[in-house]
């Protein structure tokens, strides 16, 4: 069998060197175990017995068996990146993943909430520490933009609010300043004042938990959650909804797709450009109506 021991040096690579959220890390691993999964049952006994046929046979397995366009797609990237390793690391001399492409998935618009479901949700008046800082944390996603493990991993040093701005730490740890809105300062700001009454005294992450400790992400989902049932706001309000209704908001008003490309931190102007898309369905919704 192609030895497995090479998988979670690979894992441990992308955890260490390359930062990739435990989410990410985790389908990889899934991924790449099907693919060793595949090429025993192949009676492949080394990784570069694999070539481009057994790849394609693996996608379209993968795809016959339930997985969708998509998530053959992230598959496929996966294989692609552990021979990228493999490579460097001289156990293959080919990358058999590099030309296979996954089947071609339907482009689903995000979803979005519009500046009056933003701004009544955002409409909190706060009488206690953990209000202040979930309106604090809404603020700066929909200032900001950020992705949910940014604001997670947020440290103190990294807000300048002096010159409202944030440093943030993305994917594949490339860095970015981006804006912070005035609304999004004055919460921060409120949200400082009360933040020593709860995080413990060696903690530096922007927002910590009751426990003192660096929120966790399942806890500001959760938080949103709340928020968002308590406003009666329809379907599931979740944190990346702030940074697509971010993006599409300020496309709308500025149409500057570059400098939308450079807050949100998009590495190709290829996926900004799905907010277009949502700026002309809001558009032909607005004419329907």
């Amino acid at each position: 069998m192609p030895d497995r021991a090479l998988i979670d040096a690979y894992l441990a690579h992308l955890s260490q060197e390359r930062r990739l959220s435990p989410h990410t890390a985790s389908n990889y691993s899934r991924d790449l175990r099907a693919l060793a999964d595949f090429a025993e049952r192949a009676d492949l006994v080394h990784w570069k017995s694999l070539d481009s046929q057994h790849v394609r046979l693996f996608a379209a397995r993968s795809h016959a068996g339930g997985l969708s366009p998509r998530s053959v797609q992230r598959r496929l990237s996966a294989v692609r990146g552990f021979f990228n390793y493999l490579l460097r690391e001289r156990q293959v001399t080919n990358n058999p993943a590099i030309d296979v492409r996954a089947p071609k998935a339907a482009r689903r618009l995000p979803g979005t909430l519009d500046v009056d479901q933003i701004n009544h949700l955002l409409d909190i008046r706060p009488d206690d520490p953990l209000s202040i800082r979930d309106r604090a944390i809404m603020e700066l996603f929909y200032s900001s933009g950020l992705r949910l493990d940014e604001l997670v991993t947020l440290d103190t040093g990294q807000l300048d609010l002096a010159d409202r701005t944030v440093r943030v730490l993305g994917k594949g740890r490339k860095t970015r300043i981006v804006p912070v809105g005035r609304k999004a300062d004055e919460a921060l700001r409120a949200w400082l004042k009360t933040r020593g009454t709860m995080a413990a005294s060696d903690e530096n992450a922007v927002f910590v938990g009751r426990n003192g400790t660096r929120l966790k992400h399942r806890a500001v989902q959760s938080r949103i959650a709340y928020w968002a049932r308590r406003k009666g706001l329809p379907g599931h309000v979740h944190p990346h909804l702030f940074r697509h209704s971010f993006a599409t908001h300020l496309l709308e008003s500025s149409k500057d797709l570059r400098g939308v490309q450079e807050l949100l931190g998009h590495a190709d102007i290829s996926t900004t450009q799905i907010y277009t898309h949502l700026d002309f369905a809001h558009l032909a919704r607005t004419y329907d109506a």
